[in-house]
């Protein structure tokens, strides 16, 4: 009598973590998110606004309006959460506690994969305990065509070398988290720019919801005040 084979473990749904200080949070974010939730297949895409970043500038307007921007900007989408974790701890909003966190609620019943840009990819070696993030989630990293990694960064080149992925389905099935190149559509839209734009007088529209924007308008954000 032959034993019949143990079949394969159900994959684990994917979920998408996409950080940043969201100030505002405009259509490059939007569909940055949403292409990598259709190329990889995802099952949402967490927006996890920051509080207080470690490695830039402090946000212009408050952890509240950022949040409720990202909410009005995202209430339409199923895929897309809004997690305000980062907003509730105190000190700086390290990325690797965020993921820390996620991975210990989903207690195996969901994968992450961080999602980021090129940029931010550049500067990862030097993150808060970097090279702890791949032990709770994938990287995803967002690239524009023609595109390519700085050359003088032989620390992240070895970091990539060691844990790239090549396609898409080793997200869902390979054991061990890695770090995927997908290229998205390039948006070239940029909060500094909105934020300049705003405080010049100038209308920021269609780069960033209707929404968004009449939030902005009625909250009096990121207009210069007078002297």
């Amino acid at each position: 009598m032959t034993l019949s084979a143990t079949p394969p473990a159900k994959p684990v749904p994917l979920i998408g973590v996409m950080g940043g200080t969201f100030d505002p949070i405009h259509f490059g974010h939007l569909r940055m998110a949403q292409e990598l939730a259709d190329a990889l297949n995802l099952a949402e895409v967490r927006f996890t606004p920051s509080a207080n970043p470690p490695h830039r500038e402090q946000p212009m307007t408050s952890a509240a309006h950022r949040s409720e921007m990202v909410s009005l900007a995202i209430a339409d989408n199923p895929l897309f959460k809004l997690d305000t974790r980062e907003l509730s701890r105190n000190g700086y909003s390290y990325t690797i506690e965020t993921l820390q966190s996620l991975h210990e609620e989903l207690q195996g019943n969901g994968r992450l994969c961080l999602l980021m840009g090129l940029d931010a990819f550049v500067g990862i070696t030097s993150w808060h305990r970097w090279q702890d993030l791949l032990q709770f989630a994938h990287i995803v990293v967002a690239t524009r065509p023609g595109t390519a990694l700085p050359t003088e960064n032989a620390m992240l080149h070895g970091f990539l070398q060691a844990y790239a992925l090549t396609n898409v389905q080793q997200l869902h099935e390979k054991v061990e988290n890695g770090i995927l190149m997908q290229e998205i559509t390039a948006l070239d839209i940029s909060a500094t720019h909105i934020r300049t734009r705003l405080a010049q007088g100038q209308a920021p529209r269609y780069l960033l919801p209707d929404r968004v924007l009449e939030y902005i308008r009625q909250q009096q954000l990121y207009f210069l005040r007078e002297q």
